[in-house]
């Protein structure tokens, strides 16, 4: 079931945003929306299950206690993003817009750039709920603290209004005690050695502040059937200076035999680094090869990866010390995944793709595409090569969109030379086509979003090398296939150059020119919108729905 949200300007009560008589609030009870611009965003209706059948009692009670974790990772997730999520869901007059600020955990439509869709409210912090609100990034760079970087710390102000650095671990102390708790049952449970020694340390991470032991851990795991995913782990949120992680959670469980099916590409990381169309100094950095691709179905989305645009794909960890070591690992959430390509993608490729090219809209390529992106977060570069440290904190807000950008495009790299190879089956047309399909889908989710600045960039980018033809016509794309594979290459070339470089003020210049969505292009989108696709899925998931 579709669900559409028709969200005006709402005028709420004094107390959260302005003053009112009395008689004046009585009357907003009445009356639910004001004659301003509406929003209309449309989300469909997944239910997220799996077949348990093979998992014994212990594994059964574990994802019971991995659900409620979740929970207290959405609960902080809120925190970081908002504030206090309960007395402001319970000022709202109407269960509509109850459940969409749910959706977009707080008053801002994260598929509409961020924009207030209440009354009163101000322009979204850059910094969210991370930093003071009148701190200005001078006063940031003039602290001397050098946790004020830290993922895992946030920035208040102390009794003189001076900024201090807060561990997560004390601040949202209570939560994670709970939460820590909750894992170190979890991890008596599980019989898999893997599985235990993760859960425990990740536990002790919730209150050390240090999440390093616990992310080799998570490597280390190769045959437990269920998985958990949670702690601060993206930094998304944080569009300040891209530093601070947000809290999330997944449960996942393992489809064993796809995995099986995928574990051989993440050999062929070392051969593809060397390959890639760049500077040979932008590829002297060597990935590990003990990443891992996995399949799973996933159970339950929680905080920063349940708000707004849903992830299909997981690369992690993010740390780049892990990924020297160990390599990273690549989860394809296959259930979300299906669900946005029947909902979504096939919709748009009929509004949108000439007729004559449909037939190469696939779920395997879009499954490949998806797989490959997490797979390429491992190539390129991950520490400067101009003695500005890493890529991302030399890039700082910018970083996150880049390195998405840098995804999409060396997945598309990737199963271009392993299709050479004889590695992939089908048509190379099937991949390029349902890239392009992909970039429509995506492009959706705004500005607010790192992968929806990504692939503005990229459809851009394509236009100007002629990647796809428009007829005016038909009003449908064509791709140009020859041309997309020289397109391809370039932006490859770029962005490693610009991630290598560290050159900040060259990636504001790219998202300045590339990064907006044009005239041309909002008239496609708005027929998207017209043709009553769904943007995105919320998800109805839970103990009821896996049937536990």
């Amino acid at each position: 079931m579709k669900k559409t949200f028709l969200i005006a300007g709402l005028a709420m009560g004094a107390s959260l945003f302005s003053s009112c008589t009395q008689e004046q609030k009585k009357e907003e009870k009445k009356v639910v929306t004001v004659p301003k611009v509406a929003h209309l965003v449309d989300y469909t209706d997944f239910t997220l299950t799996s077949d348990i059948k093979h998992l014994n009692k212990n594994q059964r009670i574990m994802i019971e206690k991995m659900i409620e974790v979740s929970k207290i990772m959405d609960n902080l997730f809120w925190k970081q993003a908002y504030g206090d999520k309960d007395s402001f869901i319970s000022s709202l007059p109407s269960d509509e817009l109850k459940r969409y600020a749910a959706v977009n955990y707080g008053p801002w439509d994260r598929l509409q750039d961020n924009k207030p869709f209440i009354d009163g409210i101000a322009e979204k912090p850059k910094g969210a709920n991370f930093y003071p609100q009148d701190m200005s990034k001078e006063e940031f760079e003039a602290l001397a603290n050098q946790d004020k970087n830290s993922l895992y710390t946030i920035i208040r102000r102390d009794v003189r209004g001076e900024l201090k650095v807060i561990p997560y671990s004390t601040e949202y102390r209570i939560e994670l005690e709970k939460a820590s708790n909750l894992l170190m049952e979890c991890s008596d449970l599980a019989k898999d050695p893997g599985l235990k020694k993760y859960l425990k340390l990740r536990a002790n991470a919730f209150l050390s502040n240090d999440y390093f032991a616990s992310d080799l851990a998570w490597m280390d795991m190769k045959e437990n059937p269920i998985d958990f995913v949670v702690g601060p782990i993206e930094n998304y949120e944080d569009k300040l200076f891209g530093y601070k992680t947000s809290f999330e959670a997944y449960v996942l469980i393992k489809d064993m035999e796809w995995s099986k099916k995928l574990a051989k590409f993440a050999s062929f990381l070392p051969e593809l680094q060397k390959g890639l169309p760049c500077d040979r100094k932008y590829k002297t950095e060597t990935p590990g090869t003990d990443s891992q691709l996995n399949a799973y179905d996933v159970v339950y989305y929680a905080g920063d990866c349940n708000a707004g645009s849903k992830t299909i794909a997981i690369n992690l960890p993010n740390d780049e010390r892990v990924q020297e070591q160990k390599g990273s690992r690549r989860l394809q959430l296959k259930n979300a995944m299906r669900a946005k390509y029947e909902k979504i993608l096939v919709p748009i490729s009929e509004v949108l793709i000439d007729p004559s090219q449909r037939k190469h809209i696939t779920f395997d390529a879009f499954f490949a595409n998806t797989m490959f992106h997490e797979v390429a977060h491992g190539l390129g570069i991950k520490e400067t090569i101009t003695g500005k440290g890493t890529v991302r904190k030399s890039l700082k807000e910018h970083a996150s969109a880049l390195e998405e950008g840098k995804a999409d495009i060396l997945g598309l790299y990737m199963v271009s030379q392993l299709h050479k190879k004889g590695e992939i089956d089908g048509d190379m047309k099937d991949y390029y086509t349902t890239f392009l399909a992909g970039i429509f889908r995506s492009v959706r989710f705004g500005a607010a979003s790192a992968h929806g600045v990504a692939n503005m960039i990229r459809f851009n980018f394509f236009k100007s090398y002629g990647a796809f033809e428009y007829d005016n016509a038909s009003g449908y794309y064509k791709v140009n296939y020859p041309k997309m594979e020289e397109a391809m290459n370039a932006l490859s070339a770029k962005i490693l150059q610009l991630q290598g470089d560290g050159d900040y003020n060259g990636v504001s210049e790219l998202v300045k020119t590339h990064g907006k969505i044009t005239l041309d292009l909002q008239k496609d989108l708005d027929k998207i919108d017209d043709a009553n696709i769904p943007t995105d899925v919320i998800f109805n998931q839970g103990i009821k729905e896996l049937g536990l």
